[in-house]
């Protein structure tokens, strides 16, 4: 990656954006009250990126047991998102990343576009588990457990 991961202990980039929802999801709602998860993957409806957004279906209740909101975030247009959540019946939000700003500011924006990465920001808005690639909730929810 281009630029890098941020490391575990810093403060998350705070970011305001559209999601499939029809709402404004703004990771300052959540400080105080429940962790978030952001999937950084690279187009909707591709391969790889199906395999990581289903997982995150797949595990979602032992993210909701543990507090943790979910999202996939990628730069593609909120009509791409709704097709590929509605096809797959994902049952979290997408992020519109328009101009890729969120994937920038998290270090995972790179010269051929959004790397697949996981991140955990736990309730203070400090990252608590920051990896490329895909990772299963064992791993993510390891991190809020210390």
């Amino acid at each position: 990656m281009a630029e890098g991961l941020l490391p575990v202990g810093s403060e998350a980039p705070v970011f305001t954006a559209q999601t499939t929802d029809g709402e404004r999801v703004s990771l300052p709602d959540f400080r105080g009250t429940q962790s978030v998860v952001l999937m950084f993957y690279p187009m909707d409806d591709t391969p790889g990126c199906t395999k990581q957004m289903c997982l995150a279906r797949d595990e979602g209740a032992r993210y909701t047991e543990a507090g943790v909101a979910r999202f996939g975030v990628n730069p593609g247009s909120l009509e791409s998102h709704v097709q590929f959540r509605d096809k797959y019946s994902l049952d979290f939000p997408l992020i519109v990343d328009q101009d890729a700003e969120i994937a920038s500011a998290y270090g995972v924006l790179t010269d051929r576009g959004v790397a697949r990465a996981t991140y955990l920001i736990d309730r203070d808005g400090r990252i608590a588990y920051a990896q490329p690639g895909t990772h299963g909730a064992d791993e993510v929810l390891g991190a809020l457990r210390g």
